[in-house]
């Protein structure tokens, strides 16, 4: 057993420089023996004389090949037992050890004699060592009695022994533990803002389903961006959202707020998708042009059964067909936001009666041994067999994936549905359409059409009337201010009717408050009173739409 690497720690010793041959160690090594057995010897005349050395007082003190093992191992700082035989029996404490656990017992079996062992999970390490020769460690281990310890155990060659070495790092540890609190916190404030800023219930349009999940990374993780939204444009329009913002921590949840807030914004002027990319572009770069956040904005609008979309380098919607065909939307995909330089372009996926759709960020389905588009194909494969209703098809999906509560990484899911209405409940679903040829004479053809229609589907009178009156102001401002094709649509679903008039001209209308004098501009304040809501977008292939809703009695 060497114990010169501890001569550092031995106040009043230096190693011996001169190196000595086998034959002046014997001597020494006879004369450490008579003073370990207590027995007298003459010093051998071949024998050099130990010469001392200078301790800090100046004065000669003995050199560490003058010392025993005991003397050694008693002027360590730092805990030091010897266990001897099988059953590891108590051969020596130093007296650092019985300061810290107290006095031990010799000949006694260390499992009877030091719970601390057992405490500090050393004891099983202890015939390990003594069968494989092999020192082992057990690392920052804490004891009833407040501290913790690095405890080695090393075996002794030839002596059938272990020493067992524990060194005090209590205060590491308790910095270690602090540091530890100080992250847990900053997540979990990471957390609750994300949380906070995601969507506390989310929007159900009439003619979708609609469930989300969020999951943050385990706790080894920092929490991400991931969000997502669901905005009802009117009309029976519906806007999705998904995003990820690439950053980590408080910085990366806020700045998915301020994001958040601005699609809910953009989402209001019913600008095409593309525009609200555009928009939202030029926002993450003025607010943090470090933190890149990739997004897809999609509407959906039940006349067209599809889905219209554009995505800054967010990964591809897929949407399941009734059958189990899963399509996965095509280009166009622009750069992640905040790039700047991009002319982003908008694209379409059907979303036909039985299909669901699926919106998901990078956590879902990335993973650091496999490229990201197996991930993809392997969401694909689940959702393809995912059945059951939004909420069902999200958990579903997150097993599937494997995502667990260790995950490395933030996870986010929107699933849609468009159901396939059959009987009953079908028939609260209706559409009727009427285009306006003609001059003047097509404003009361419109009312003819429209008080058909609204008895056909046996509304109160009241509400029948009003339906009238809105879709007379509203082909009367078409026929004014519009220009051909005109388009009367009706539409009921199982909360409101819509009523909305399309034409050429893409100047919106806007309320304003007309003088006792003027003969016109009193259309949208008729509508704007009576109806629920109403608004206003331009169509896509030029022109604009002009819509009032109505909500039904239930």
């Amino acid at each position: 057993m060497n114990f010169t690497r501890w001569s550092a720690r031995l106040p009043g010793t230096q190693r011996r420089a001169a190196a000595r041959d086998d034959r002046s160690s014997v001597p020494a090594a006879r004369a450490e023996y008579a003073r370990t057995e207590g027995t007298p010897v003459q010093p051998d005349d071949a024998a050099p004389e130990p010469s001392g050395t200078a301790t800090a007082e100046g004065l000669p003190g003995p050199a560490l090949d003058d010392l025993s093992a005991r003397e050694i191992l008693g002027r360590l700082p730092a805990p030091v037992a010897l266990l001897h035989g099988p059953d590891h029996r108590v051969a020596y404490v130093n007296d650092a050890y019985e300061a810290a656990f107290g006095p031990r017992p010799s000949g006694v079996p260390a499992a009877e004699a030091m719970p601390e062992l057992d405490r500090l999970s050393v004891l099983p390490l202890l015939d390990q060592v003594l069968r494989s020769g092999t020192p082992r460690t057990v690392k920052s281990r804490r004891t009833t009695e407040g501290g913790s310890y690095t405890v080695t155990c090393t075996p002794i060659a030839g002596e059938d022994g272990v020493l067992v070495y524990a060194a005090d790092v209590t205060d590491h540890a308790e910095a270690a533990e602090r540091l530890r609190t100080s992250e847990r916190r900053h997540r979990e404030t990471a957390v609750t803002l994300q949380r906070s800023l995601l969507p506390q219930e989310l929007e159900q349009p009439d003619d979708l389903r609609i469930a989300a999940t969020y999951q943050p990374g385990g706790t080894d993780a920092a929490v991400g961006g991931d969000w997502y939204d669901v905005i009802t444009l009117g009309a029976g329009r519906t806007a999705l959202v998904i995003g990820d913002v690439m950053g980590r921590g408080v910085r990366a949840a806020a700045v998915m707020g301020q994001l958040r807030t601005a699609v809910r914004a953009y989402a209001r002027l019913d600008l095409p998708p593309h525009e609200v990319i555009q928009l939202l572009d030029v926002l993450a770069a003025e607010i943090d042009a470090s933190q890149i956040a990739t997004c897809v904005y999609a509407v959906h609008d039940p006349n067209e059964g599809q889905l219209v979309y554009a995505s800054a380098g967010h990964l591809p919607i897929l949407v399941r067909d009734e059958d189990g065909t899963v399509h996965r939307a095509a280009d166009p995909t622009g750069p992640p936001l905040g790039t700047g330089g991009w002319v982003h372009t908008s694209g379409t996926i059907a979303l036909p009666p039985g299909s669901t759709a699926v919106l998901y960020t990078d956590g879902l389905v990335e993973r650091r041994s496999e490229d990201i588009d197996e991930g993809v194909a392997s969401l694909a494969r689940a959702l393809s067999g995912a059945k059951g209703s939004p909420q069902v098809v999200c958990d579903r999906l997150i097993r599937s994936l494997g995502v667990t509560a260790e995950h490395d990484d933030d996870v986010a899911v929107l699933v849609v549905q468009h159901p396939a209405r059959t009987g009953a409940d079908a028939e609260l679903f209706h559409n009727a359409a009427l285009d306006l040829l003609g001059g003047i004479e097509a404003a009361p053809r419109a009312r003819a059409f429209a008080t058909g229609v609204l008895t056909s589907w046996r509304f109160p009178v009241e509400l029948r009337d009003l339906g009238v009156l809105a879709t007379s102001e509203l082909v009367a401002n078409s026929l004014q201010h519009g220009t051909p094709p005109m388009r009367l649509g009706l539409r009921r679903t199982d909360r409101r009717l819509i009523i909305e008039v399309t034409d050429g001209d893409d100047h919106l209308p806007r309320r304003r408050q007309a003088e006792p004098a003027d003969e016109a501009g009193r259309g949208i304040s008729i509508i704007a009173s009576i109806a629920t809501s109403w608004g206003s977008r331009r169509t896509p292939g030029g022109g604009k739409a002009v819509w009032c809703e109505f909500a039904l009695p239930q």
